[in-house]
C-alpha cells in the first residue's frame, strides 16, 4: 500500500476508516488468529475423551489475552492515524494498492503471506498445545516443576501409561469447570512461589472413585485371591531374613459368581459402609455406620466420640479410602532396603547393612545432591574396606531419589497409606475392636485378620515350603504383643 505525493492529497468530506494503517491491520491479523485458534482448541476439547483443565486455561485464558491484544493494537493504530489526521488539518491520504509500483507488491506479498503464516502457526501451535497439555510430562515438568515428588512417583508406579488427567480430571462437565478453577490457581501459585512444602493431597477435591477407577477397573472382575510373599530383614547383625506368604483375599464384586467377603466386602457386596473422620487425612475415624444388604442400620462409634454428627461430613466408602495412593506412593526406606537385598541389589551378607542402609536414608539432608554424597561418606566409613559397599551405595543412592524429595520436604512421612496396616493405621482406623455398636452388642474387630489374608507360610528356608492351606497363626519374631503393627514400626529406623 501506498500513499499519494502531497502535492495529489485532496480535501475529502468523508475520511477513510481510521483502521486503514498498517499498524490497526496488523493488530486486525492478531486478532483474527487468536479466534481461529480459539475455534479449534474448543472444537478438540469439546471432542476429548476426557477434559483437560490445561486446555480451559489456554482456551478460555491465554487465547483470549491474544484476541484482546490483537484489539488492542488495532484500536491504537486508529488512535494514531486519527492523531495524525488532526495534525495534519484532515489532509487524508488515500490507502491504495498499486500493484504497478513495486515498493506496493512487496509489501502486500509480505503481508499476505506473513498473515497466512500467522494463522497457520496458530493452528498448528493450538493443536500440538492440546496434546502437550494432555501429556504427562507437561503436568510433572513444563508447568508444575513443585510435582517432581508425583511425577516421580508416577513414572515408578502401576499408572505409568494413564495420564494424570484421566484421574485428576475425569469426564464430565461439572468436573472440568472445576477443573478449570483449580488450574488456574495451581499456575498462580506456581508462578509466584505460593504453594506449600510438602504439597498436600488433594483428598477434598478427589471426585469419587467410581467416576474415575471404574473407567478401567471393573468391579464384576474383582473374584478370587491372590499370592503374595513378603520379604524382611532383622535389624541385626546378620540382616536375619524373615518372609510370609500370604493369600490376599480379594473377595468377589459380582454376588452371582461368587460368595461376598474377602477384602472387597466393603464396597462391593450390596452394604453400605458410612463413616466420619475428624482429621484431614482421613486417619481417625470415630463414628462408622453400615446398612447391610437387608436395609438394617448399624452404627458403630469409638470411645469417648459423643459429638453430634451434623457437624460432619459422612463419607460412603470407596476404593480412595484404602487404595488413597494408587499412583503416587512413597516407600517407606524400612521396606526399600528389604526390596533392595531382597534382590541382592544390595548384598545381604554385609554386616549390619539393613540398619546402616536405612540410617543413612533417613538422615537430613537439604538437597538430593547432598544426600547421594551423605550417603556415599557415611556407608563408605562403615565398610572401609569392602568392595561390596559401592553396589551397595548405588542402590541406597537410587532409593533415595525415588522415594525423598527435601526440596519438596516429601517422603512416606508426609503421605500416609492406607493399604494394610503395617507403618500406618491402616485398617485399625476401623478394625481396632474399639469400634462398637449403640447396645454395645457388636465390635468391629481387630482380631478377624483371615477374613481379608491367610498366612500360607512363614519364616525363612524350608519353612516357607511347608504350605499350611487352612492358615497360620502370625509368628512375631521377638515377642507378641497387644499392639497394632504401625505402634512400633514407623518405617524408618
Amino acid at each position: 500500500m501506498s500513499s499519494q505525493n502531497p502535492e495529489n492529497t485532496e480535501k475529502i468530506s468523508h475520511a477513510p476508516s481510521l483502521f486503514r494503517n498498517w499498524l490497526s491491520l496488523t493488530g486486525l491479523v492478531l486478532s483474527i488468529g487468536a479466534l481461529f485458534s480459539f475455534g479449534l482448541l474448543f472444537m478438540l476439547d469439546a471432542i476429548a475423551k476426557f477434559s483437560n483443565p490445561y486446555i480451559g486455561i489456554l482456551t478460555y485464558f491465554v487465547v483470549p489475552s491474544f484476541l484482546i491484544a490483537g484489539i488492542a493494537v488495532a484500536l491504537f493504530g486508529a488512535w494514531r492515524e486519527r492523531r495524525k489526521r488532526k495534525q495534519g488539518n484532515l489532509a487524508v491520504p488515500r490507502l491504495q494498492i498499486d500493484l504497478a509500483n513495486a515498493r506496493d507488491r512487496r509489501m502486500l506479498l509480505a503481508f499476505v503471506v506473513g498473515s497466512m503464516l500467522f494463522i497457520m502457526l496458530s493452528a498448528v501451535g493450538s493443536y500440538n498445545a492440546f496434546h502437550v497439555t494432555e501429556s504427562v510430562e507437561f503436568c510433572g515438568e513444563t508447568c508444575h516443576t513443585v510435582m517432581k515428588p508425583e511425577l516421580t512417583l508416577h513414572d515408578l508406579g502401576p499408572h505409568a501409561r494413564v495420564a494424570c488427567v484421566e484421574c485428576h480430571v475425569g469426564p464430565g462437565a461439572s468436573w472440568f469447570v472445576r477443573s478449570k478453577i483449580a488450574g488456574s490457581y495451581q499456575m498462580y501459585a506456581v508462578a509466584f512461589h505460593k504453594y506449600p512444602t510438602p504439597i498436600p493431597t488433594p483428598i477434598k477435591n478427589l471426585r469419587p472413585a467410581r467416576e474415575t477407577c471404574e473407567q478401567c477397573h471393573w468391579p464384576k472382575a474383582f473374584v478370587g485371591n491372590l499370592d503374595r510373599t513378603f520379604n524382611y530383614f532383622q535389624d541385626d547383625a546378620s540382616n536375619t531374613p524373615y518372609s510370609i506368604r500370604l493369600l490376599l483375599k480379594v473377595g468377589s464384586g459380582d454376588p452371582g459368581s461368587a460368595p461376598a467377603g474377602g477384602i472387597h466386602w466393603h464396597i462391593l457386596s450390596g452394604n453400605t459402609v458410612e463413616y466420619i473422620a475428624t482429621d484431614a487425612a482421613r486417619q481417625k475415624i470415630p463414628w462408622v455406620r453400615l446398612t447391610d444388604a437387608q436395609g438394617v442400620v448399624t452404627v458403630f462409634r469409638a470411645p469417648r466420640f459423643t459429638n453430634d454428627i451434623s457437624q460432619y461430613t459422612i463419607r460412603k466408602m470407596d476404593c480412595i479410602d484404602c487404595h488413597n495412593r494408587p499412583s503416587h506412593r512413597y516407600v517407606a526406606p524400612d521396606f526399600a532396603v528389604n526390596a533392595a537385598l531382597a534382590q541382592r541389589l544390595i548384598d545381604p551378607d554385609m554386616p549390619w547393612i539393613k540398619t546402616n542402609a536405612v540410617y543413612v536414608l533417613t538422615r537430613h539432608y537439604d538437597t538430593d545432591a547432598a544426600a547421594r554424597e551423605g550417603i556415599a561418606t557415611a556407608l563408605k566409613a562403615s565398610y572401609p574396606e569392602d568392595t561390596r559397599v559401592l553396589q551397595a551405595i548405588a542402590a541406597v543412592q537410587k532409593i533415595y531419589s525415588d522415594n525423598f524429595f527435601p526440596e519438596m520436604k516429601a517422603d512416606w512421612r508426609a503421605y500416609p497409606d492406607n493399604i494394610g496396616h503395617m507403618i500406618w493405621p491402616g485398617c485399625f482406623r476401623c478394625h481396632d475392636a474399639l469400634h462398637k455398636s449403640e447396645d454395645n452388642k457388636r465390635v468391629i474387630k481387630a482380631d478377624d485378620c483371615n477374613n481379608c489374608h491367610t498366612i500360607l507360610a512363614q519364616g525363612a528356608g524350608a519353612e516357607l515350603r511347608q504350605m499350611t492351606p487352612g492358615g497360620q497363626t502370625f509368628n512375631h519374631t521377638g515377642g507378641d504383643y497387644d499392639l497394632t503393627c504401625a505402634d512400633c514400626h514407623t518405617g524408618g529406623p
